[in-house]
């Protein structure tokens, strides 16, 4: 994984306002608790005192408490309180854990994993996903690193042979295509035009239409770990590949039914269509789980081919990044 970048890593209703929770993430032992106010916050889930786990204690004043000895934490990792020592006894500041900066929106929360300020300051985000309030959601864990998972979702050239009872019918094998355009450091779009193979040449990238991002289809992948199809203009579905350790992910699945204006109808289509979309992941999963090795394919010496271009542009900005940002 790459430190120095925004992660989504949890949905904002798993954490809930009266208890700390655990979960793994990025290879870490993590505990996230809301304070007084709602809001939330995200430590390394190990005690400064004797290493135990906060997940497995409660909170007390907005502040999450030990279960082993009572020792108190705000939401900067600073131990605020030592019962044993007394009520008004100091701290020595070496009782502090690891904390992260959190950001919640659009029903999402992220992690600033790594030193200092975040920066940017907040997050970026699918522009036209902001305006969405309503979505069905599923999670779904895969036993692969995140990436894989990730270059899954923008690999053209499997529909056919993996989905090909699904969304890859008709046999269209032959790939025009595909191509890239970054929208930004962070952000790309890809394009693609599959056919049947009728013996003739596929156009490259070069020779195919580049389509409108603010109105065609389109597919989109946000760095380090966000995806969205934008299937029509009222009609999404998203990802986010959370990265559990290097050889586990869990796959959030978002479906947004913007056509649907009644609110418990949109619910249910939301939670229909998400469904749906879990039983065409299962069908990768089924072929990704058994990639080896299963951590990042990066220099594992796997042989692309023209096909491959978006899974070519996602490892180039990888390492990119990972030589800017350690």
């Amino acid at each position: 994984m790459i430190r120095n970048l925004w992660y989504a890593v949890l949905e904002s209703k798993e954490i809930p306002k009266n208890k700390p929770v655990g979960f793994m993430r990025l290879g870490e032992r993590m505990v996230f608790w809301r304070d007084d106010a709602g809001e939330a916050h995200c430590c390394f889930d190990k005690c400064a005192h004797r290493g135990a786990s906060l997940a497995l204690g409660d909170l007390v004043d907005g502040h999450a408490r030990c279960p082993f000895h009572g020792l108190e934490y705000d939401g900067s990792g600073r131990c605020v309180r030592i019962p044993a020592n007394g009520r008004d006894a100091p701290v020595p500041p070496a009782f502090r854990m690891r904390s992260y900066p959190v950001f919640e929106g659009w029903g999402w929360v992220f992690i600033w994993w790594g030193d200092g300020e975040p920066d940017p300051a907040e997050p970026p985000y699918f522009e036209d996903l902001k305006g969405f309030t309503r979505w069905g959601s599923v999670q779904d864990p895969w036993n692969n690193h995140y990436t894989r998972v990730a270059e899954n979702q923008i690999d053209v050239a499997h529909l056919p042979f993996v989905h090909h009872n699904t969304i890859g019918r008709g046999n269209k094998t032959l790939v025009e295509g595909p191509g890239v355009e970054w929208v930004s450091d962070r952000l790309f779009f890809q394009y693609v035009y599959n056919k049947v193979d009728d013996g003739s040449k596929p156009r490259g990238p070069n020779e195919v239409p580049v389509p409108d991002p603010s109105r065609d289809y389109k597919i989109e992948f946000l760095m380090p770990n966000l995806w969205e199809n934008r299937i029509s203009e009222k009609l999404r579905v998203s990802a986010a590949f959370v990265p559990v350790d290097d050889e586990h992910t869990l796959l959030y699945l978002r479906f947004y039914p913007g056509f649907m204006p009644f609110p418990p109808l949109a619910w249910l289509i939301g939670k229909i269509g998400s469904r749906m979309n879990l039983v065409i992941a299962h069908q990768d999963r089924r072929v990704v789980n058994t990639q080896l090795p299963k951590s990042d394919g990066t220099g594992t010496g796997e042989n692309l081919f023209r096909g491959d271009k978006p899974i070519m542009e996602f490892r180039k900005k990888r390492q990119e990044l990972r030589k800017a940002l350690g």
